[in-house]
């Protein structure tokens, strides 16, 4: 039988695992929910209707200011709930239990997390992922399994699946040897010298495989 993958999000304010009781996690729907990570705004907001483009929009990052700019929110839009659900914990903070994934029986390979232009995983030429350099990413992600990330963690630049440049979601360890839930963090990082603006919708995807 094959092993089957539950992605969820930390939408709490509680840094605790998955399936805690009286801490929110929210199933993420393959096809249906998106994250957004903006500024936020009156209507860009943990449990405000999910806004259209024009919203979206104001709430936007504001780049080209000669400083780095770390997004400060982070935001599921659960479609079968109709809103937005903030992922508190998600950012440059030092939290553990932010993104999760559940398998429900082993792999014959260690899971990744990968970051592309789109869902047809072919390219890395957005600005998001660096425009074609991985290492300039403004896509961050570090493993949270064992330990806590730190202050101003630094993370791993995410660009498509070359090396060193997508997340090892078992610590490096491998393949699973049976049911387990694996957890990272994420945070956007614009740097100085951005000067690409727009709206921008990578994809990430979670790749392994099952005998």
């Amino acid at each position: 039988m094959a092993t089957n993958l539950t992605i969820a999000f930390n939408t709490d304010t509680q840094d605790l695992d998955y399936g805690t009781s009286g801490v929110d996690w929210t199933d993420f729907s393959v096809g249906n929910d998106t994250l957004i990570f903006s500024a936020g705004s009156d209507v860009v907001a943990d449990e405000e209707p999910i806004p259209g483009e024009a919203e979206l929009n104001q709430a936007g990052i504001i780049i080209g200011q000669g400083v780095e700019v770390i997004v400060s929110k982070y935001l599921l839009a659960d479609i079968s709930a109709s809103q937005l659900k903030e992922i508190h914990n998600m950012g440059n903070q030092n939290k553990r239990k932010v993104m999760a994934f559940i398998f429900d029986g082993a792999t014959a390979s260690e899971p990744v997390l990968e970051a592309w232009d789109d869902e047809t995983l072919s390219t890395i030429a957005g600005a998001p992922l660096g425009a074609g350099s991985p290492v300039n990413s403004w896509i961050k992600g570090v493993v949270t399994n064992s330990s806590y990330p730190g202050t101003n963690w630094t993370g791993i630049a995410m660009a498509g699946s070359s090396d060193g440049h997508f997340l090892l979601l078992n610590d490096g360890n491998g393949a699973l040897t049976g049911a387990d839930t694996l957890y990272c963090n994420l945070k956007i990082v614009v740097p100085s010298d951005a000067d690409t603006s727009g709206a921008f919708t990578p994809a990430l995807v979670c790749k392994y495989t099952t005998n």
